[in-house]
């Protein structure tokens, strides 16, 4: 087997994952762009190179035995990002699951390690690739050892070989530490000599070999000027050299043997993928499944081919299986009813069609157990089939005893309270291209065994939700709420297809209009959907300032081209035309495939049992994701209009309700006072904040206190700030010092709510909801600091998630007591939307402020907006 030893600068490649992809987060709210983005290059590393040994080598603290020959050392960085930091952790479990060694040691730099071990390894005939984004290491380049440099991000990989070195630079490998002497290193703040940069080290390097040839000749360098600079700074120059040079000599307690690579531990990483929410990476994985080992008891079910009441009892489960997640468009397989009586299994043709499943369904004195209410209602209700009686739910009751559970099926719900194992449904059924359904009889004990695991567990989480001061969320929170979201997904929202057609066409046109735009200023036609073509155009034929370039070419991703939007007016036209093309694909095309075709109808699925914070959201298809900046987005809304005729959308939403909880629950005197007058509130900031009469507030005071206030409630950090503002991260971290300044009871509750989580292990909404934070204690500084965050954001998202969802129980009985025909259709974040007859609109408009308004009390008021019109565009 060859030998080869690939080293990887652990810090670094996660330094330029960070900063060559956008904020990405997963939804457990861990900001997960660096870690996304070295799996990326750690899986093209393990299949392209196969290495025989690997190490990712890291730094281990902030002093190295270079600080004590030069106090200032890579003095001057900025503090790491906290949203990078959080994600260091992760990185490291990914190593573990991947089976990668990884090492650092105390007083050193992880070069020095990679720089020891390179050396070690040529001497035993090994190949090796080191991989970095600092150029520092290229001084390891040798006939054995290649150094592999990121370029712009990590998709484009630079290779320096003694060769490539001698080629591009005029100077040999071993030189690099002399260029490093010369012109400094403004990165690690390695001073050189001041004046030098690079073009005029490498002409002294090429005429005397080293920095200290250079120190000797001084006489002969060209130029008083630069003469006098070598010979002022000669002792900085050496000591330059000094600092830039890698040890290969560092005391090391890992060798060559202690790094062999055998291969990743699939199921481990598996677990992190899932954990991480990597989807994509996990559909590339094929990992059997073992999560049945031991072998299911056999239990006794009847298969009816025929219902009777005598089957039914007071109490009774009912699971009702849907293979997939699309319920909406799926038809069930089956249903498995346990109570006193017996276990029995009713294939679905029967249940369809019997008179008596129907009247027990929509009985409400039959009390019901059931996993997944609103799955259950919606599927059987597509078949004419009412069920009423649900008394208790194991997915929502599980959601609420710890939201923070990657995994909400019934078999891992069951492994998690020790109940004995159910099959998981892809053992069962196989998963993509081999699932199947077996005979009605394997089905039958299947789902048997999940109606057997509800009942058994129904109790136990019961009292643990009452333990917990949970049980009312359950009852007049959650599970009212599911059976609303299941009238809704039943009820669907009418789309204009005339209208949508004919926006399909508009925008069509617009794009026919702008390709030619783009094709008079670029001075030829080109494929504009073509990167290659694309990059080509702007950055040879335009002479655009390239940012980015791959191996396909240059790099015309948005936030490339967002920041050359000032350069020339093409790139201003090339987003829009990606916007409408978006627009045109994802949600006009998108939505015209889900349209139900007799009743021209989308019937969104609200995920209820997904967020940390309680929030709710939408997919088959998205509602809550319509873009709304473009002209056109916004106008994607007049498709959808009322079911019925001389109807109309009404639409009501919260005026920041996020921020106003924030003063209930921080009690700050300044902020609430601003929603008691009225005020706009980002002005007021603004005034508190740069201590100016409201007068004096500018658009961009308030744009700056905006984006503090709303930062505030998801715990931005002085860089999160600074990139949404633009401003430098000191400039965001004075910014935030002043708000907490002008609201300390703010900054009073911040450290409450993080000294709460440090006790109780969680932090808790105005409605009980609780988000566990068991990082709260971590000794690990990154994890903690998270957590930190997390537990201050917590509190107000999940109350203002539970508000809304009161307010939608508040007006479902409000419509019934009213007795009125308006349903409620979608919501959209803090926003209700309903339809209703023309004539019922002056009580709604005096009904829908008043629930909304009076869901739960707070110490500021809450303010609700409101609109209508034929279409919910006009109602906005």
């Amino acid at each position: 087997m060859e030998k080869k030893l690939v080293l990887i600068d652990g810090n670094s490649i996660a330094y330029r994952a960070f900063f060559a992809l956008p904020l990405l987060n997963n939804n457990k709210g861990i900001h997960t762009n660096a870690i996304y983005g070295f799996t990326m290059m750690l899986s093209r590393i393990l299949e392209e190179e196969k290495p025989s040994h690997m190490l990712v080598a890291f730094d281990a603290g902030k002093t190295t035995f270079r600080h004590a020959e030069y106090t200032e050392y890579k003095g001057g960085r900025q503090k790491t990002p906290p949203e990078l930091s959080e994600q260091f952790p992760f990185i490291r479990e990914l190593l573990k699951a991947f089976q990668i060694s990884q090492y650092e040691l105390e007083n050193y730099e992880a070069d020095d390690i990679i720089g020891t071990l390179a050396v070690q390894a040529e001497k035993e005939g090994f190949d090796v690739k080191v991989i970095s984004g600092d150029k520092d290491l290229t001084q390891l380049s040798s006939e054995k050892t290649t150094v592999a440099i990121t370029k712009k991000g990590i998709s484009e990989i630079e290779e320096y070989t003694p060769e490539h070195i001698q080629e591009k630079y005029g100077i040999s490998a071993a030189q690099i530490i002399d260029l490093k002497g010369l012109m400094g290193d403004a990165s690690d703040n390695i001073p050189g000599i001041p004046g030098v940069g690079e073009k005029t080290a490498l002409k002294l390097l090429q005429q005397f070999g080293t920095v200290e040839n250079v120190i000797d000749s001084v006489s002969e360098i060209s130029g008083k000027k630069l003469q006098e600079k070598v010979e002022t700074n000669k002792d900085m120059a050496v000591l330059s050299k000094k600092l830039a040079t890698i040890t290969r000599e560092a005391p090391i307690g890992v060798s060559l043997s202690d790094i062999q690579y055998s291969g990743p531990d699939n199921e481990k990483v598996v677990d992190i993928y899932k954990e991480l929410g990597f989807n994509s990476l996990l559909e590339k994985m094929d990992v059997p499944d073992t999560s049945q080992t031991d072998e299911l008891q056999d239990i006794d079910v009847t298969v009816l081919s025929e219902v009777t009441s005598d089957i039914f009892d007071d109490e009774n489960t009912l699971y009702v299986e849907i293979l997939g997640d699309n319920y909406s468009r799926t038809e069930p397989l089956g249903l498995s009813l346990v109570n006193k009586k017996g276990m029995y299994f009713i294939p679905a043709d029967t249940a369809f069609t019997s008179e008596e499943f129907k009247r027990w369904a929509a009985d409400e004195t039959k009390k019901k157990a059931v996993y997944d209410a609103k799955r259950s209602i919606v599927s059987l209700g597509r078949k004419g089939i009412d069920l009423n009686g649900i008394t208790f739910d194991l997915l929502i009751a599980s959601y609420i005893l710890n939201p923070a559970e990657s995994s909400l099926d019934i078999a891992e719900i069951a492994m998690r309270h020790k109940y004995s194992q159910i099959q998981s449904d892809d053992a069962f059924y196989g998963k993509g291209a081999k699932r199947r359904v077996p005979d009605p009889e394997l089905l039958a004990k299947h789902l048997g065994r999940k109606a057997m695991a509800i009942e058994a567990l129904a109790e136990p989480i019961l009292d643990a939700l009452k333990e917990n001061s949970q049980y009312e969320l359950f009852k007049d929170l959650e599970l009212p709420l599911s059976l609303i979201l299941a009238d809704m997904e039943l009820q669907g929202v009418k789309i204009d297809l005339h209208r949508l057609h004919e926006m399909g066409t508009e925008i069509s046109d617009r794009l026919k209009a702008i390709e030619e735009k783009i094709f008079g200023l670029a001075g030829e036609a080109f494929n504009i959907n073509s990167p290659k073509q694309l990059g080509v155009i702007l950055f040879e034929k335009l002479q655009l300032p390239a940012a980015k370039k791959t191996k396909t070419g240059y790099s015309t991703s948005a936030d490339v081209l967002e920041k050359l939007e000032q350069e020339h007016e093409i790139v201003r036209e090339i987003l829009h035309y990606r916007q409408l093309g978006k627009i045109q694909s994802t949600y006009i095309e998108g939505l015209l495939k889900v349209v139900d075709s007799e009743t021209h109808k989308v019937h969104t699925r609200f995920n209820q049992a997904l967020t940390q914070t309680g929030r709710l959201s939408s997919t088959d298809p998205n509602l809550q994701n319509i873009p709304i900046r473009l002209e056109e987005g916004r106008k994607l809304r007049q498709a959808f209009v009322p079911s019925e005729k001389d109807w109309i959308i009404f639409a009501a939403d919260y005026s920041q309700i996020e921020l106003r909880v924030l003063a209930h629950i921080a009690d700050d005197e300044r902020l609430s006072d601003a929603f008691h007058q009225g005020m706009d509130v980002h002005t007021k900031t603004a005034m508190d904040v740069f201590h100016v009469s409201k007068e004096e507030v500018t658009s961009n005071m308030r744009r700056h206190a905006k984006a503090v206030n709303f930062g505030i409630v998801y715990g931005i950090s002085d860089y999160g700030l600074s990139q949404s503002l633009g401003i430098t991260r000191k400039e965001a971290g004075q910014f935030i010092d002043r708000y907490l300044e002008s609201y300390p009871k703010v900054r009073e509750y911040m450290t409450e709510s993080i000294q709460e989580a440090k006790q109780k292990g969680y932090v808790t909404t105005l409605l009980q909801r609780r988000r566990y934070i068991p990082e709260i204690t971590s000794r690990n500084f990154n994890i903690r600091s998270f957590a930190e965050r997390t537990a201050m954001n917590t509190p107000i998202q999940g109350s203002a998630a539970d508000i809304i969802k009161k307010a939608m129980i508040n007006m479902s009985e409000r419509l019934k007591d009213e007795k009125l025909q308006a349903k409620l259709l979608l919501q959209v974040h803090d926003e209700l939307i309903f339809e209703a007859p023309k004539e019922e609109l002056e009580i709604l408009m005096k009904i829908v402020p008043e629930e909304m308004e009076n869901a739960v009390e707070l110490n500021v008021p809450l303010k609700v907006d409101y609109a209508y019109g034929p279409t919910w565009f006009d109602a906005k």
